[in-house]
């Protein structure tokens, strides 16, 4: 039997990937702290099939201790502070959990000789740029401490590699969204929250942002396609990949979208001019490299998974907010 680790496993996307390494047949421990109100684990219903290693990712003896006791085939490295606002109101502790955390964990890995480790970085590593799509050879500029934070993580785990040939490898990926994102500071989920309890949804932009979104089942068979080419001498060690939606949309084409599968006649409201502080303009990754070297496609098209992602919101009224939460 396989034995995976994933870190951050309370989170949204590590908690569906969790539960896909479980139906896959793994034996499957997830490194966090201790359980949130809403644990994604939970919501998932599989928190009593997973060990919890509860433990700081900062706590580098810890981690270290837990990885080298674990014996794990593969180890999906997922937590990090994930939100740019927070990280603009204090990034040394962004600094601390994605970065030191990071190079905490390799040097678990590292001496554990884990063979296959994939690091979740972010296409917000890339930085603003005139050049879009982003494609994997383009020079990480990244313009702001969430941005710096995932650079840096980015950089030091693909060091790994040609350093000290651990098997890495490192993920790029576009707005991941889904039911049971339980952060309602973002675009999608506040916008279907607020549709669904009669609210307008409210925008801190003028709504001509671009963003590349990412189904979360198509964002977990992308984690399971890179740990594929990364294991047993794969071809992806070393190597960094995108994976998206195949094409951006503005976030006043998400939001009419939004309106329409929902039924409503809410219209959204703009307060703001351009894009907020601290955010990239337009965002849409290459995914040519996943998809030549492992055949992945994402399945959901937007439509279809805001569709999905509204009917379980509808179906879990209780995790909605009471109020709005600017998006």
């Amino acid at each position: 039997m396989k034995r995976s680790l994933v870190t951050g496993g309370h989170g949204f996307v590590a908690s569906n990937l969790a539960r896909a390494l479980l139906e896959r047949g793994d034996a499957v421990s997830v490194l966090d702290l201790a359980p949130p109100p809403r644990s994604g684990l939970v919501l998932q219903g599989i928190d009593s099939e997973v060990e919890l290693l509860e433990i700081d990712l900062r706590d580098v003896a810890a981690v270290e201790a837990a990885i080298a006791a674990g014996e794990f085939d593969v180890v999906f490295h997922l937590a990090a502070q994930t939100l740019v606002g927070p990280a603009m109101a204090e990034p040394t502790k962004t600094f601390e959990i994605n970065v030191r955390g990071t190079w905490g964990l390799l040097e678990a890995c590292r001496r554990a000789e884990v063979p296959a480790v994939v690091v979740a970085s972010s296409d917000k590593a890339y930085g603003p740029s005139e050049e879009l799509p982003y494609r994997e050879e383009m020079r990480l500029r990244p313009a702001s401490p969430y941005e710096a934070s995932k650079a840096a993580a980015d950089a030091i785990a693909l060091s790994y590699r040609p350093a000290y040939g651990l098997p890495v490898a490192v993920t790029r990926f576009a707005n991941i969204y889904g039911g049971g994102d339980p952060n309602f500071s973002r675009l999608i989920p506040e916008a279907i929250a607020a549709v669904l309890d009669g609210r307008r949804p409210q925008i801190r932009s003028d709504g001509s942002p671009e963003r590349d979104f990412l189904y979360v089942a198509d964002a977990v068979a992308a984690y399971l396609a890179v740990e594929h080419a990364v294991g047993a001498g794969g071809p992806g060690a070393g190597e960094a990949f995108n994976a998206g939606g195949e094409r951006p949309f503005s976030v006043a084409e998400v939001l009419r979208t939004i309106v329409e599968v929902s039924g409503t006649d809410l219209q959204p409201e703009f307060l703001g001019t351009g894009n907020p502080d601290g955010e990239i303009d337009r965002q849409f990754v290459d995914s040519a490299k996943l998809r030549g070297m492992t055949g992945w496609l994402p399945e959901v098209e937007l439509r279809d998974g805001l569709i999905r992602t509204l009917d379980w919101y509808r179906d879990h009224a209780e995790l909605r907010p009471a109020s709005a939460s600017l998006s």
